[in-house]
């Protein structure tokens, strides 16, 4: 072989192996019967269909709806019973602070009990964990909470950037309260509030500004006011349902949801 084609040999790309088609498809497939589960067109307790003629109804291999089942089983929306086949669950099994079943759930229209349990859930974490926060932020955790707000107040909550800085100033709050068990659920709450917050910006022509009720719970950890920054995070977890449930249905008002969460 001459030197030229030796190098020329050596200078060849390698290419990888293309990912398997079934590999893309099944969180697909994954994500459009979670859907149809969290909204209650597949109710507990039906039945899917068997692997066979689903894989034919999606358009995928059978290996691509066995791994799209595996993803909902993990997230307690499916399980799978010897002899009568793979069964929507229960919604007291769903993993509801799962990122994903939190997004499948405002995909269209959420129903109007999980919005209320989910911010009566906020309501009873987060002022609380605001008020440790005052007591036990260290200077790097008040530095990331304003430094997530001064990206808000850059970006505004319509825009992805700008709920990316929101997310990071509730993950540095709720890591700030210093509690291993509030801290573990950062990922839910940060996913809930990026959820919701989208929601509304996509539903009402004209939301709220929450920035300024973020900054007074910033001035009251800043403070280290435990008080303030709880009674502050209360008004702002209120603030947000009402919102939401206006955006699920305009018709109510905000009127209609003053007895609800104030």
């Amino acid at each position: 072989m001459t030197q030229a084609k030796a190098l020329s040999s050596q200078k060849k790309p390698r290419h990888r192996a293309p990912r398997p088609r079934s590999l893309r498809l099944h969180g697909t497939v994954a994500r459009d019967l979670g859907i149809r589960i969290v909204s209650g067109t597949l109710k507990p307790g039906e039945i899917l269909e068997g692997e066979i003629a689903a894989s034919e109804q999606f358009k995928v291999s059978r290996t691509a709806y066995r791994e799209a089942i595996r993803i909902l089983a993990a997230k307690g929306l499916v399980h799978s019973r010897p002899k009568i086949g793979t069964q929507v669950s229960p919604r007291s099994e769903w993993h509801l602070l799962d990122p994903d079943v939190l997004g499948w759930i405002f995909v269209g229209e959420p129903d109007q009990g999980l919005i209320e349990n989910l911010f009566e859930l906020r309501r009873i974490v987060e002022p609380e964990a605001a008020r440790l926060a005052a007591m036990r932020r260290s200077d790097e955790q008040y530095a990331r909470m304003k430094a997530g707000l001064d990206g808000v107040a850059e970006h505004g909550f319509h825009s992805e950037e700008g709920r990316r800085c929101d997310q990071s100033f509730h993950s540095a709050l709720l890591e700030a309260s210093g509690n291993d068990f509030i801290i573990s659920l950062t990922s839910g709450v940060a996913a809930a509030i990026e959820i919701t917050t989208a929601f509304k910006q996509d539903r009402l022509p004209a939301p709220h500004d929450a920035l300024p009720v973020h900054l007074r719970v910033l001035e009251a950890i800043e403070a280290r006011d435990a008080q303030g920054a709880r009674d502050a995070m209360a008004r702002l977890v209120d603030r947000g349902l009402t919102d939401t449930m206006e955006a699920r249905d305009p018709s109510v008002g905000r009127k209609g949801l003053s007895a609800v969460c104030c």
